[in-house]
């Protein structure tokens, strides 16, 4: 799969959004955040997003589980420690058999503005209990239809 999207650095492009603090443990000596720790802050979101929109994971887990196949992340700007990150979350390119999510991370600035600091997207596929490739659930296709973000607003 390739990812085909190119995610939006405004963060009204996006359907929902998630808080998280940086804490020390996610940064270097110089208290910036670590390349590989901005993947666990894109999952976190995934996953309030989804429980957000009335579809736990671990409710989509007893059916199979929608693995990862790629990341594309851009890094715009340092995340330091302590600062608060929003993670804007929005649904793109649903297939019968894969998704992507697209995200801007971002910190607001003394005048309360947004500033991009990170953009990404995760592409992920439906597996089966035994790991076979399987359709994604109804609801999941639907919502990827146009104008889905009117029936899951953000929260």
């Amino acid at each position: 799969m390739r990812i085909t999207t190119d995610p939006s650095t405004d963060p009204a492009d996006y359907v929902f959004s998630h808080r998280v603090r940086v804490r020390f443990a996610e940064t270097d000596a110089m208290g910036i955040v670590h390349h590989s720790r901005y993947f666990p802050m894109l999952e976190e979101a995934r996953v309030a997003y989804l429980r957000h929109i009335g579809h736990p994971y671990h409710e989509l887990r007893a059916d199979g589980d929608m693995a990862v196949l790629e990341v594309s992340l851009r890094y715009r700007q340092a995340l330091r420690f302590d600062e608060l990150v929003d993670i804007h979350v929005a649904l793109h390119a649903v297939t019968r058999t894969t998704f992507q999510m697209r995200y801007a991370l971002t910190v607001n600035d003394e005048a309360d503005m947004p500033q991009v600091r990170a953009t990404g997207v995760t592409a992920h596929g439906c597996l089966t209990t035994d790991g076979r490739p399987a359709r994604l659930p109804g609801w999941l296709v639907e919502m990827g239809q146009p104008p889905f973000s009117e029936r899951y607003p953000s929260g």
